[in-house]
């Protein structure tokens, strides 16, 4: 059974930097995409980034330049770096594994393992 726990948001200002941290287990973490969503109160889950086992990464449009994802196989651990944060990206962030190994997407559906979310705040 897979297993993911983020940890690393807060509350922080804006222009500033977190880091997300997604323990992975039951997974064979090195064969699957793995990804960070985000979901605002009374929006839908949004795709933000994902990292596929080559480590190549994918980002939202709205997001290049200022999140990186990346990872480390042998911690079974994805990060996502965010830096000059604005309040609109508060929202609870999610790490999520795709359903299959060797595939990656971008839809909440396309994936088929999450983890319980962890709050970030940007205040103004």
């Amino acid at each position: 059974q897979v297993h993911l726990v983020e940890s690393g948001g807060g509350l922080v200002q804006a222009g500033g930097s977190l880091r997300l941290s997604c323990v992975a287990s039951g997974v064979a973490f090195s064969r699957y995409a793995m990804a960070w969503f985000r979901q605002a109160p009374g929006k839908e889950r949004e795709f933000v980034a994902h990292i596929i086992w080559s480590d190549t990464t994918y980002y939202a449009d709205s997001l290049k330049g200022r999140f990186t994802i990346s990872k480390d196989n042998a911690k079974n651990t994805v990060y996502l770096q965010m830096n000059s944060l604005k309040p609109e990206d508060t929202a609870v962030y999610y790490c999520a594994a795709y359903k299959y190994p060797y595939r990656a997407g971008i839809l909440p559906g396309d994936f088929g393992s999450w983890g319980q979310g962890t709050q970030v705040t940007v205040s103004s």
